[in-house]
């Protein structure tokens, strides 16, 4: 398997642990405030960078989705609401953010509907052609192994199903990226340091995001492990993209 840049990428180089390890650890300790530092730190577009990454999926009406790299479930239950699946499987390596995700589905009777899952991006435990639709949201920069992960995805996916994937990115335009590069490496830290001690996260979060092969390269990847109609589509200036590609 090829390695790339930001999958050697960690939140602490001192520590022992896989990036699998350390990563899990990262989330479970920020997961009670990783909803509000979301929005907080966005501004809240990135609730409407997911609603255009869910849309993605219309055309092809999938009836059952795995959302891998769930988190607190917030795509899970934004993807329920807009396209009504028959059932959505959300996993994730961090226990802390998944427990904030039950809570979610349980308050809006969805528990039936939505089902989060410990899982590995990478060991997806399901046989092949199990899903008409696999979403990601800010998740591939956490793959251990990029193409592991997207060559796993590709293995469950039904024939005809789609991926989208929605990832961090850099602006290009001259005045913009200046701007986008000093809010990330200078602003977004020093907000973060007036609710939370665990400034490792976001330093993490910068880190991998400079390292991610974006663009055609993160589409050339894709092609790579499998992958056919892939296209993308760059959001608000090109600070996120998302990836699709069709099985």
């Amino acid at each position: 398997m090829a390695k790339f840049a930001h999958d050697v990428v960690v939140p602490d180089e001192q520590s022992n642990l896989t990036k699998k390890e350390q990563v899990a650890k990262m989330f479970d300790s920020i997961a009670f405030k990783y909803d509000f530092m979301n929005r907080f730190l966005s501004a809240g577009i990135d609730v409407r960078w997911r609603k255009k990454a869910i849309k993605e999926l219309k055309a092809i009406q999938p009836k059952i989705i795995l959302d891998v790299a769930t988190g607190t479930a917030d795509v899970a239950l934004m993807t329920y609401k807009i396209l009504h699946p028959e059932k959505i499987i959300g996993i994730d390596i961090s226990e802390g953010m998944l427990d904030l995700g039950r809570k979610k589905i349980e308050q809006l009777q969805l528990q039936n509907s939505i089902e989060l899952q410990k899982g590995d991006s990478e060991i997806i435990h399901y046989t092949d052609n199990s899903f008409d639709a696999i979403t990601v949201a800010f998740g591939v920069r956490n793959f251990e192994n990029l193409e592991k992960g997207l060559k796993e995805m590709h293995r469950v996916l039904k024939p005809g199903g789609k991926l989208v994937v929605l990832e961090f990115s850099k602006p290009k335009q001259g005045w913009f990226k200046g701007f986008y590069q000093f809010y990330l490496k200078i602003v977004a830290p020093s907000f973060v340091q007036m609710f939370s001690s665990d400034k490792k996260a976001y330093q993490y979060l910068n880190d991998s995001v400079q390292a991610f092969p974006e663009g055609q390269n993160f589409v050339n990847i894709m092609q790579g492990a499998g992958f056919s109609q892939t296209y993308l589509k760059p959001l608000t200036l090109g600070i996120c993209t998302v990836y699709c590609g069709t099985k």
